[in-house]
């Protein structure tokens, strides 16, 4: 039973745009990626033009039409953004009440309070993991750094000590458990199951985790012993507010999607019968529309009236919490584009033919596939989308738990080594107040770290499941 797996509006079928031969194609991939990073590093262009105009080079050096390949690039855009847009979009509001409500800061603060001395480093990996399961990376970041900041300053902790564990549990939520776009859009392309790979992605999640976080923060705070940086600790949400939201309430609403989309695999698993009633119903609630729709409309209640939110400031904070995600929306609609473009050129043909000849395995490839994409766009993103892109056709065949690894794998890989050209380098290198080389002594090995052990545990599951 593989249950359902993330639907889109998908449009009409776009025939072949080539059949190049596979050294043709092989280099018109590498000339199409080499265009998107020579754009992104050296002309500094937005990654949605970039991935864009890296589209239609790879049509041309695939000896492609170029009508053919900008129907390709658009339906590609399309199909992805009518599958996840929706989702981006909700996962915005939820963060944004979550932060503007003080629910973040009532979440942190109460942790804090019942953590201290060593414990604390795995109190900053839990509240990273609980924040960034709604949030974008960056939105995480930037409500995170003032809590790493001032426990740091007023408990005289090491900031790596404190500031790995958190950044680890952000980064790991963000390139393997859906509701985050990169592994919704994974999942779409190998035509995986969502709960079984939310399931497996917080098996992997976690002692990754803990791995990339506490332990490996040890050695990072002798690497690198920086005070925090005073100039850098901004005014908290909640400051302003006269009330905010309870700790459990708060951590009931951020998980209730998570939950919803859980259970519905569960049901799955234990009913298997698609004409079960029962079954019937957790497949619509525990849809990622639905799921992430009840969390928000519950959060307006749970959030946002417990912090005293008026009806039009409810509105308002909605509003402002989708002006910010137009460029994901739009980066991760041309990550699509390219995707498809990609299938459409051949390529994921001749990367199954590959895996034959060579023997690679699947899930391998796939996660140095996406370490290569990542390594060069320095987007886990786009890493992700590309990569889901080349190697769907791997999935064709395999079964529903192998589906959802081939997903953790590309999540895996596009989290390897960020380093220069990654946007994230250069937020945690400025709000912790590092030099470039202890940027990449802390930040890039830890996400070298999360890679790596991610990667060999989806491997090592692949063995047993």
């Amino acid at each position: 039973m593989t249950g359902l797996s993330v639907e889109i509006l998908a449009a009409d079928p776009v025939e072949p745009i080539t059949s190049a031969g596979h050294a043709q194609l092989g280099i018109a991939v590498l000339a199409g990626i080499a265009v998107i990073v020579l754009l992104i590093t050296k002309f500094k262009l937005h990654a949605f033009l970039a991935l864009t105009i890296g589209s239609l080079a790879l049509g041309a050096f695939a000896g492609a039409p170029l009508d053919k390949a900008i129907a390709s690039f658009s339906a590609g855009l399309g199909s992805t953004v009518a599958g996840v847009g929706v989702l981006i979009a909700l996962g915005a509001i939820l963060g944004k009440l979550l932060a503007d409500s003080g629910g973040a800061d009532q979440i942190v603060d109460t942790i804090l309070e019942k953590a201290g001395g060593r414990s604390m480093p795995w109190a900053m990996v839990l509240i990273a993991s609980v924040i960034g399961l709604p949030l974008f990376f960056e939105v995480g970041i930037v409500l995170l750094i003032p809590v790493v900041l001032m426990v740091a300053k007023r408990g005289n902790y090491s900031l790596m000590r404190i500031g790995v564990p958190a950044l680890a549990g952000l980064s790991v939520m963000h390139g393997l458990i859906p509701p985050h776009p990169g592994p919704l859009v994974a999942i779409d392309a190998v035509k995986a199951n969502l709960g079984v790979t939310l399931a497996l992605g917080i098996l992997v999640a976690i002692p990754t985790v803990i791995i990339a976080g506490p332990l490996f923060s040890k050695y990072a705070a002798r690497w690198v012993d920086v005070p925090a940086p005073e100039k850098m600790i901004p005014q908290r949400a909640s400051e302003d507010l006269e009330k905010r939201p309870g700790f459990g309430v708060t951590i009931a609403t951020v998980l209730l999607p998570v939950v919803l989309m859980l259970a519905k695999a569960l049901v799955d698993i234990v009913v298997d019968d698609p004409g079960n009633t029962v079954q019937r119903v957790f497949d619509v609630i525990g849809s990622p529309l639905i799921a992430l729709l009840a969390a928000v409309l519950v959060a307006l209640f749970t959030l946002g009236r417990a912090a005293g939110f008026t009806k039009d400031r409810l509105s308002s904070t909605v509003e402002k919490s989708l002006a910010p995600i137009a460029g994901i929306l739009l980066i991760v609609g041309a990550g699509g584009g390219f995707k498809q473009t990609l299938i459409d050129s051949g390529v994921g043909a001749m990367i199954l033919d590959i895996s034959e000849d060579w023997s690679i395995p699947a899930l391998l490839l796939a996660w140095l596939i996406a370490v290569a994409i990542r390594l060069a766009t320095g987007s886990a993103t786009v890493a992700t989308i590309s990569a889901a892109g080349l190697v769907a056709p791997l999935a064709a065949d395999m079964s529903t738990a192998h589906a959802s690894l081939l997903v953790l794998a590309i999540g895996a890989g596009s989290l390897f080594f960020s380093h220069v050209n990654d946007a994230g380098f250069w937020l945690v290198k400025e709000y912790f107040g590092l030099s470039v080389g202890q940027t990449l002594k802390t930040w890039s090995v830890m996400e070298t770290i999360i890679s790596v052990v991610a990667g060999g545990l989806v491997l090592l599951l692949s063995l047993i499941i």
